[in-house]
């Protein structure tokens, strides 16, 4: 399937000089999974193998109802043996909390908010590196007197979170603009499920199962014949694609194909301002609606999307 767009994104801005420090994450919450069997119960209810990973060790997973619907994403990292973090949208961790807590049952495990207790930071740029050391992405470590999870790099820049008590000081870092940290996000290819895109999207619609947050080895979760079928049997008809924007660009907008103005061809998962002006988003789309034409946001008469390159290859099919 050829899918060269009509209009191409121009290069990779400059990114602002601001894009360096920590920024306190307000829009995400964390989850605390403990207990003998908090590993196993999770891994019954994620697209991800949980039960197999090990302290010093983070990873993508996602929570699908039974349609194979993303309700939630998460970063998960493991503390201890029976200690577990899942951190999340901070506007889907109470609906989410509730539901995984209606299927623990008998399991030896106890979920609870943990987002009063412990602060998640955003650190990138220069003067975070030495704080990440070398550490290799999705991989944890001590540091600022909390646990750094690290995250892929964006636009050429690292990043991590930094999961630390709440009533810690700011990391001795400059201050992150928020604006600049969810650039960053929507740069470095991989979709967070927020309220406005809940059950939007099977989990390869956003690229999941390509930045390593899908395992097909492990075993049953809610969803997992649906995700399996997308997998297996070609039946995918949408993936998730870098665009910019002259124009504001807000998460669950719609986007247009200027042939098919009554039907929408996409979704903005993530969103940010530019640096230099408009929007970058993370947009799903059909396919079949970058074979020609032009996409628009909000309508098929609105602004033009023109777009931009992954940090990661695509299969075949849809590059």
């Amino acid at each position: 399937m050829s899918t060269e767009p009509v209009t191409a994104a121009p290069a990779l801005p400059a990114v602002a000089a601001s894009a360096d420090g920590a920024l306190r994450l307000a829009d995400w919450g964390l989850i605390r999974a403990e207990g003998p069997d908090a590993a196993t119960f999770l891994h019954g209810q994620l697209t991800q193998d949980i039960q197999n990973l090990k302290p010093g060790q983070a990873r993508l997973a996602g929570y699908c109802s039974a349609k194979g619907r993303l309700l939630a994403s998460f970063v998960v990292w493991r503390e201890s043996a029976e200690t577990l973090w899942l951190a999340c949208s901070a506007d889907l961790l109470a609906p989410t909390l509730k539901r995984l807590s209606m299927f623990v049952l008998r399991a030896k495990c106890k979920l609870s908010d943990a987002s009063a207790e412990r602060a998640l930071w955003g650190v990138a740029g220069a003067s975070a590196a030495p704080l990440l050391g070398g550490a290799a992405v999705w991989a944890t470590a001590e540091a600022e007197g909390g646990t750094l999870v690290r995250l892929p790099d964006a636009a050429g820049l690292p990043r991590a979170l930094l999961c630390r008590p709440a009533e810690a000081p700011a990391p001795a870092l400059p201050a992150l603009d928020a604006g600049t940290w969810a650039w960053l996000e929507v740069h470095s290819g991989v979709a967070r499920v927020v309220a406005a895109t809940v059950e939007q999207f099977v989990p390869q619609m956003v690229n999941l199962e390509l930045v390593g947050g899908v395992n097909f080895q492990k075993g049953c979760y809610p969803g997992q014949e649906v995700v399996a079928r997308s997998q297996y049997r070609g039946t995918l008809k949408r993936r998730a694609m870098l665009f910019d924007s002259p124009a504001s660009l807000s998460v669950g907008q719609e986007v247009f194909h200027d042939a098919d103005p009554g039907q929408p061809a996409g979704l903005v998962a993530l969103a940010a301002p530019r640096p230099e002006g408009g929007s970058s988003a993370l947009i799903e789309v059909k396919l079949a609606a970058l074979e020609g034409g032009s996409l628009h946001a909000g309508a098929a008469d609105g602004p033009l999307l023109a777009r931009g390159a992954l940090p990661y290859a695509l299969p075949q099919d849809a590059a």
